[in-house]
C-alpha cells in the first residue's frame, strides 16, 4: 500500500493540494484540490485572505480524506516576505498586508537612515526589493507604531499556516531569508540589526531548518479534516522547494524557476555578500541543507499572466499557449526592461509595456500577440544578459539551463531562452515547486537517503524537454 506525502503549494494567484508516493523508485504525484488565490483590498491595503486560504488548506485535507489517502506528513509552501503578527492570544494585530501593496514607498530610505544599502547587503547578501519584509517592517513601525507594542509573535505566512495546522511556532530558515533580516554567516536571524531597526527582538526566534517536524494536527483540525499526521517543514519558500527539484546533480546548476516571478541563479555553499554581487543585484536566498539560492529576481510570468486578465476582461479570451503560438509568428522587434518598477503593480499592464516601448521610441505593441511576444522576448533577453553576469561574478561556466515550475510549459519562451542564453534548455518538471516540497518530506521519512538521491528520482521520474541552441 502506498505512503502518501502531501504538498500544499500556495502560489500568489492559486494554490494546490498534491500527494506524492514513492513507486518503484519512482516518484508519482497525484492533484487532488486546487483553489484560486490573489490579494483583495481590506482596510485602504492589498492583503491575503489568510482565513479563507487556511479554509482551503483543510478542504483539500478533507478530500484527501475522502479519498482514503491519508498523507503520513505534510507540508506547507508559499512565496516569501509576507506575514502576519499575532497577539498573546495569537490573534492578528492587523491584516496580512500584500508585498504589492504600497505601503512600503518611500521605507527604504528610512531603513537607510539607520545602516547604509552596502552595509545592509553586506550583512544579509540579499538584494533590495522594496517589499522585502525588513521594508514592510518600517511600515509597520511607521504607519502603525501601536502595532509593534500589541503582537509578541511574527510568522511568516507558511510558519502561520503550520501553526494554525499544528498549535506550535516554528520559523523556517528557507522563508526568514527572503526578509532581508538573517545572517547569512551564522544563518540565524541578524538579532542586533533588528534591534537598530527598532524592531522587537522577541518576534524573532531560532529557526529551523526544512526536514524539522513541527507537531502533529491539533485535535480540532483532526476533527475538521478527519485525519492525523505529522507537519514537517519543507523549504517553505516556494522557490527553495522548486530549486531542491531541479533534477540535476552538476556541481554548477543554472536554473530558473519560472512561474509568476522567474528566479535565475545557481546553488553554492558559501553566500557573495561583495559590493559587486550587490552592484548586479543578486540575492543570497537560503536553501535546503544551508544551500544559498545564488539568484536574480525577474519579474517572470506575472507580466503576461497580467496581460492575459485584461484580454478576458475585454472578452479576448486566450490560453497561454495559444498567446504563445501568437507571439512566436510576431516580428515586432521592442524590447522592455523587465525588471522595471512600472511593471510591478501597474492598474494596466499593457498600457504599461505600451508606454515604455513609446518612451524609448520603439514600435508600440497593439495585438494580443505582439505584446506576448514583446514579454517573451524580454523575459528571454533578460535571462541571457543574467547568464553573462552570473559567469562574470562566480568565474564559473554553466553548459545548460533548467527551467522548471509552470513556465516549462511555455514552448515558445524556452525556445527564446535557448536562443538568448546559447545554451540548451532543459524544460520540466513544472511541478517542482511541489516535489521539492515533497522530497524533503521523503528524505526526512527515509523514502531517499539525501537530496542527490532525490533529485535522481525526480529526473526518472518526470518528462524532461531539451530545447537545444538554434543553430
Amino acid at each position: 500500500m502506498a505512503r502518501y506525502y502531501l504538498a500544499v503549494d500556495i502560489g500568489a494567484s492559486s494554490g494546490r493540494h498534491i500527494l506524492g508516493s514513492v513507486q518503484g523508485g519512482r516518484m508519482v504525484l497525484e492533484e487532488v484540490y486546487r483553489f484560486p488565490n490573489g490579494m483583495k483590498q481590506m482596510d485602504g491595503q492589498l492583503c491575503w485572505d489568510v482565513e479563507e486560504l487556511f479554509g482551503h488548506i483543510k478542504a483539500g485535507m478533507r478530500e484527501c480524506c475522502r479519498q482514503g489517502k491519508i498523507p503520513v506528513s505534510m507540508g506547507v509552501d508559499t512565496w516569501g516576505v509576507d506575514f502576519v503578527l499575532l497577539d498573546g492570544s495569537d490573534r492578528m494585530v492587523g491584516n496580512a498586508v500584500g508585498y504589492r501593496d504600497g505601503r512600503t514607498k518611500g521605507m527604504d530610505e528610512e531603513v537607510y537612515k539607520v545602516i547604509s544599502p552596502e552595509q545592509l547587503y553586506e550583512r544579509t547578501g540579499i538584494q533590495k526589493a522594496v517589499f522585502n519584509t525588513i521594508y514592510q517592517l518600517m511600515a509597520v513601525k511607521k504607519q502603525n507604531p501601536e502595532y509593534l507594542a500589541k503582537a509578541e509573535s511574527l510568522l511568516m505566512l507558511p510558519d502561520y499556516f503550520h501553526f494554525l495546522l499544528t498549535g506550535v511556532k516554528k520559523q523556517e530558515y528557507t522563508e526568514a531569508t527572503t526578509s532581508q533580516l538573517v545572517n547569512p554567516r551564522t544563518k540565524e536571524w541578524d538579532l542586533e540589526l533588528i534591534r537598530m531597526l527598532g524592531y522587537p527582538t522577541a518576534w524573532f526566534r531560532p529557526l529551523s531548518l526544512p526536514g524539522t517536524v513541527v507537531g502533529r494536527l491539533t485535535a480540532q483540525v483532526q476533527a475538521e479534516v478527519g485525519f492525523d499526521c505529522e507537519v514537517v517543514l519543507p523549504p517553505t519558500h516556494d522557490t527553495g522547494s522548486a530549486v531542491a527539484a531541479v533534477p540535476s546533480n552538476e556541481s554548477d546548476i543554472l536554473y530558473i524557476s519560472s512561474g509568476t516571478w522567474s528566479l535565475m541563479g545557481t546553488e553554492r555553499m558559501e553566500a557573495d555578500c561583495s559590493p559587486e554581487s550587490m552592484r548586479r543585484n543578486f540575492t543570497n536566498e537560503g536553501g535546503y541543507g544551508y544551500r544559498f539560492r545564488y539568484l536574480k529576481n525577474i519579474m517572470g510570468l506575472w507580466m503576461i499572466q497580467s496581460v492575459k486578465k485584461e484580454l478576458e476582461a475585454a472578452g479576448k479570451e486566450y490560453s497561454f499557449a495559444q498567446l504563445c503560438d501568437m507571439a512566436s509568428r510576431e516580428t515586432i522587434p521592442s524590447i522592455v526592461a523587465c525588471n522595471d518598477d512600472c511593471f510591478l503593480a501597474p492598474e494596466s499592464m499593457i498600457q504599461a509595456v505600451q508606454n515604455f516601448c513609446a518612451a524609448g521610441g520603439q514600435q508600440v505593441p497593439v495585438t494580443a500577440g505582439q505584446l506576448a511576444a514583446v514579454i517573451y522576448n524580454s523575459l528571454a533577453r533578460c535571462y541571457g544578459e543574467t547568464v553573462e553576469e552570473l559567469e562574470q561574478v562566480t568565474g564559473r561556466h554553466y553548459g545548460q539551463v533548467h527551467i522548471v515550475g509552470g513556465g516549462a510549459n511555455a514552448d515558445y519562451l524556452n525556445r527564446l531562452t535557448a536562443k538568448y542564453t546559447k545554451r540548451p534548455v532543459y524544460a520540466g518538471p513544472t511541478e517542482a515547486t511541489a516535489i521539492g516540497n515533497l522530497a524533503v518530506q521523503m528524505i526526512k521519512a527515509g523514502e531517499y537517503a539525501d537530496l542527490k538521491a532525490a533529485r535522481e528520482a525526480i529526473f526518472r521520474s518526470f518528462e524532461v524537454k531539451e530545447y537545444p541552441v538554434p543553430a
